[in-house]
């Protein structure tokens, strides 16, 4: 009987640990290494993350049909030019399946930062994007260090002060 029980005790507290870091995932802490990625950007070349190594990046994951998503790429575009002197640069990775639609919205709403094309969302996956838009924001040595799901005005002020505070490290 005492097995029993000590074994009902230590999957309940393996249970209560997996529920905070689900808590804090969500929330939009993290500490991993990012997964690396290479995408063909709409310039043309790929990009891969591995070349940003030692600089803040922030992946933003998009797509031409939301509305949060144009809403808040203005506000990115201004914190690219802002912060990239610093050693900060952004990555839109758009998950359209159609590269005239994201052509046909970048000339109405242009952006100075790299936009990627993900159409078949390998890379949304793997960083289990489930909201449009998501942030994730990775540190100088490659670490994930914030994640934000979705847009609401004023979401990008968290921003700045979490890419503030990277650039500082």
């Amino acid at each position: 009987m005492k097995s029993r029980n000590s074994s009902l005790i230590k999957r309940s507290v393996l249970a209560g640990l997996v529920a905070v870091a689900s808590a804090l995932a969500m929330a939009g802490e993290a500490n991993a290494p990012a997964t690396e990625f290479s995408l063909t950007s709409l310039a043309g070349p790929s990009v891969a993350l591995s070349q940003f190594k030692g600089n803040v990046v922030l992946v933003n994951f998009w797509a031409t049909w939301c509305g949060p998503c144009q809403q808040e790429m203005p506000l990115l575009d201004q914190m690219y030019k802002k912060y990239k002197p610093a050693g900060f640069t952004l990555l839109g990775v758009n998950v359209d399946k159609e590269v005239p639609a994201v052509k046909d919205l970048l000339a109405r709403k242009p952006v100075s930062f790299p936009v990627l094309l993900d159409p078949e969302n390998a890379v949304s996956r793997a960083y289990k994007v489930a909201d449009m838009p998501s942030s994730v924001i990775i540190d100088r040595k490659g670490n994930v260090r914030y994640i934000h799901r979705g847009y609401r005005p004023g979401d990008e002020n968290e921003y700045q002060d979490r890419i503030r505070q990277l650039i500082r490290e």
